[in-house]
């Protein structure tokens, strides 16, 4: 294979994932966050290596603060209405 024609596949399979995990936070941010959190906690986790704790804390979605009732999607209050051109 030439190096050429590499160098445009690997340049595509980077374009093809940055666009689905851009698509994936997008449409469905609760599966996102769950699968952070699923990658974050063994990595964190007392007796691992700093470096590695270190990336688990990169990973981990930022800590919701929401009361009991609230679903933590992070847009509290309604929807300003949209305004019309």
């Amino acid at each position: 294979m030439d190096a050429g024609l590499l160098a445009q596949y690997l340049v595509i399979a980077v374009a093809v994932l940055v666009s689905a995990g851009f698509v994936a936070r997008r449409q469905f941010p609760a599966a996102v966050r769950r699968l952070r959190i699923a990658l974050a906690v063994p990595m964190v986790r007392d007796g691992k290596p700093d470096w590695l704790r270190a990336l688990g804390r990169r990973i981990a979605p930022p800590a919701s603060l929401g009361d009991a009732s609230c679903g933590g999607c992070d847009n509290c209050g309604p929807t300003p209405p949209r305004k019309h051109r």
